[in-house]
């Protein structure tokens, strides 16, 4: 009889937490079920077995991962809603989650709209938009993104190009480069607000590639600047450069997937250099990172980065929360990343950082 009572109680505890937690959200009371300060965006591209392995996930992958994120209790919020808590540091959910798809593929909506649509999920596609103007046939169409708007998608800014927006043309100086890009950004902005009625307010950077003036650009049109850097956003993230965790190939598979929406943001102050493109000669970059106080393990951290593996890390100053880290070798032509992870102390649960690095 007592375990029946005390089922029944469990169970009773369960829906009245639920019933308060909805009556906190419709009347605007604080409540812990809104206390979170972090969320975590993934980001797709393509969406099948017949695409690139290095930017698809499975259909099977991506059915497991809904049904996760369902069964789990996550809340998939509009991207644009959880930047909006974020910059005005209301409080989120602590499991929640945004889906974001870049480049507008049409394998958007032949295979992962009718899921998504199914689950009742919103997401986020990042819209190249010159190649949908030119009728480009592995793209979504205009109409395809207005049905898929009445039903929880959303659309932004890719640029217009397409292009490695940091890259000068021949003979370029850094004025017009700044002019040409702020045009090809305006112009993508402007076809989306003809074609889906809407002016968003985020952008992506094509292939997660940005410089410190290609980010002042993003800022100085008002927009938040979305990376392909892995980790958890909060509010103190750079919303200039928010960090995704990119779903794709072995990066994509259950175990990796769970850590990664269960992941919390390392709460970096401050990190130097912000220039992610590195000076002639410099090929084994030092980052220098300013934590605050957290439940993070800082015996546990440790960073990585592509081909090295484990880097360096030491701690000039442990009670300042001040590390340092530097690759083992030089890092490749191209981009590349030093991703800094650390347990947290209590759950099991892991803390991210990434810093971008692009090598010319």
């Amino acid at each position: 009889m007592s375990r029946i009572w005390g089922l029944n109680m469990t169970r009773y505890c369960r829906i009245r937490l639920v019933l308060l937690c909805c009556m906190a959200f419709l009347f605007g009371f604080a409540w812990p079920c809104l206390a979170a300060d972090h969320a975590v965006i993934l980001q797709y591209h393509h969406f099948g077995d017949d695409t690139p392995p290095s930017t698809s996930v499975t259909l099977k992958q991506f059915d497991l991962q809904l049904s996760y994120l369902l069964e789990h209790g996550y809340n998939v919020w509009p991207l644009e809603k959880i930047i909006s808590f974020l910059k005005e540091r209301k409080g989120l959910p602590d499991k929640c989650v945004a889906i974001t798809i870049d480049d507008a593929y049409v394998s958007v909506y032949e295979r992962a709209y009718p899921r998504l649509r199914k689950y009742g999920f919103p997401f986020t596609v990042f819209v190249p938009t010159g190649g949908v103007d030119k009728g480009i046939k592995s793209y979504l169409s205009w109409g395809q993104m207005r049905e898929m708007q009445k039903y929880g998608a959303a659309f932004a800014s890719h640029s217009s190009s397409h292009d490695y927006l940091i890259r000068r043309h021949e003979g370029e100086g850094r004025e017009e480069w700044k002019d040409r890009v702020t045009k090809d950004i305006k112009h993508s902005l402007k076809r989306l607000k003809e074609e889906t009625g809407r002016t968003p307010g985020l952008f992506a950077y094509p292939y997660g590639e940005y410089n410190t003036d290609l980010k002042d650009i993003i800022n100085g049109l008002g927009l938040t600047g979305l990376g392909q850097q892995s980790g958890a956003v909060w509010s103190g993230s750079d919303f200039g450069v928010l960090p995704r965790f990119p779903m794709a190939a072995h990066y994509a598979d259950r175990e990796q997937f769970i850590t990664k929406v269960q992941s919390l943001p390392l709460p970096v102050k401050s990190s130097v250099p912000d220039e992610p493109v590195l000076p002639p000669g410099v090929s084994m970059p030092l980052l220098s990172l300013t934590l605050m106080p957290g439940s993070y393990d800082p015996d546990s951290l440790a960073c990585y980065t592509g081909g090295q593996g484990k880097i360096h890390v030491t701690w000039p100053d442990r009670d300042a929360h001040m590390l340092e880290i530097r690759a083992k070798g030089p890092l490749p032509k191209g981009r590349s990343r030093y991703n800094c992870t650390a347990r947290h102390k209590k759950e099991n649960r892991y803390f991210w950082y990434s810093h971008l690095w692009i090598r010319n």
